[in-house]
């Protein structure tokens, strides 16, 4: 069953992983973890500073090894990955072998329109200047992810709610 098991949320940033995770979480009785929060927690300063200090290489390495202290202390929950989790050190296999990867496919123009006004407080998006930048830098990111998100055996397209994650879920589980 759903809830005997993690879920885990993957998509581009601003995709509502977070939003819809803490929700989905209360749904299914289950813990909510936030994989960016958790690597703040262990690193003991902001992602933004993490980035400037040590660049996005050592970066995805500590994101790889919270992600696999996470799961292997949460045996059941919810995790709102970060965007370029599933791309990096074998995550993508990682997410299936431990759980099920739901991914979160927004269009590229909702996610210009969630992310323009909070570049600043994500690091890869920091040196945007505008959003026709904006655009293509999303559209360039998503078709380098895209092989990684299309392995989820789960999706979500468009505006996803709640009771779409948890029809899926229940849909996957049921049938397996």
């Amino acid at each position: 069953m759903v809830n005997e098991t993690r879920v885990y949320l993957i998509g581009m940033p601003g995709a509502g992983k977070t939003t819809l995770g803490r929700a989905l979480a209360t749904c299914l009785e289950m813990p909510f973890r936030d994989l960016d929060e958790e690597i703040v927690a262990q690193e003991k300063r902001s992602i933004p500073d993490i980035f400037a200090a040590e660049g996005q290489d050592y970066f995805r390495e500590v994101e790889a090894a919270v992600l696999r202290i996470v799961a292997a202390n949460q045996p059941r929950m919810v995790l709102a990955t970060g965007g370029g989790t599933p791309c990096f050190h074998q995550n993508m296999d990682f997410l299936l072998a431990t759980g099920t990867p739901l991914y979160l496919a927004v269009s590229v123009p909702e996610l210009v329109q969630r992310l323009r006004l909070s570049l600043s407080r994500r690091p890869l998006l920091t040196d945007i200047p505008d959003e026709k930048a904006l655009t293509a830098h999303i559209s360039e990111t998503l078709a380098l992810r895209q092989q990684f998100y299309d392995r989820a055996p789960l999706r979500c397209e468009g505006t996803c709610t709640v009771e779409a994650m948890w029809r899926l879920l229940h849909m996957y589980y049921t049938t397996c």
